[in-house]
C-alpha cells in the first residue's frame, strides 16, 4: 500500500530526485484486504505460468506461503527482539494468496466462456524459455 505514492525533493531546482518512502504497510492491516490491487491481474488476466506454478506451490500445505515466511524471517537479525511478522499478518497472506488463484480462476474461466479457450490468461514463459536455451541447428 506504501509504495503507490512518492515524495520530490525540490529544493534543489532541477537537480530534483524521487524518493520512494517505506512506511512499513507493505502487508497492511491483517484485518483488512485490499482488493483493488487485483485490478491489474483482472483487467490483463494475464499471468506467467513460472509465478502460477510457483503460486499454486505455495498454496499447498507442505510449502504454505505463511510457512515460508515464518521460516525464512527467522533467520532475520530483528527477529531476535519480535517477530516481523505477526501470526495474523502471516495468517492474512495465505488468505490473499487465495484471492489472488481465485482471480486467475475467475480469468480462466471468463476467457473460457467468451472466447472458448482458458490457456491466454497464462503465459507459457517456461516454454518460451527453453526454445531460447536450445542450440540453434
Amino acid at each position: 500500500m506504501d509504495r503507490h505514492h512518492y515524495e520530490t525533493f525540490e529544493k534543489f531546482g532541477n537537480n530534483t530526485f524521487l524518493i520512494h518512502l517505506d512506511n512499513g504497510r507493505a502487508f497492511g492491516r491483517h484485518s483488512k484486504d485490499e482488493p483493488s490491487i487485483l485490478a491489474p491481474l483482472e483487467q490483463c488476466c494475464r499471468i506467467r505460468r513460472s509465478t502460477w506454478l510457483r503460486l499454486l506451490l505455495l498454496s499447498l500445505p507442505r510449502y504454505r506461503l505463511s510457512d515460508v515466511m515464518r521460516a525464512s524471517l527467522s533467520h532475520d537479525p530483528l527477529h531476535r527482539a519480535a517477530p516481523l511478522l505477526t501470526q495474523p499478518h502471516l495468517a492474512a497472506v495465505d488468505r490473499r494468496l487465495q484471492a489472488v488463484l481465485q482471480t486467475v480462476s475467475r480469468c480462466q474461466e471468463r476467457k473460457r466462456r467468451e472466447e472458448g479457450e482458458e490457456d491466454q490468461v497464462i503465459y507459457d514463459d517456461i516454454a518460451h524459455l527453453k526454445r531460447e536455451e536450445s542450440p540453434a541447428g
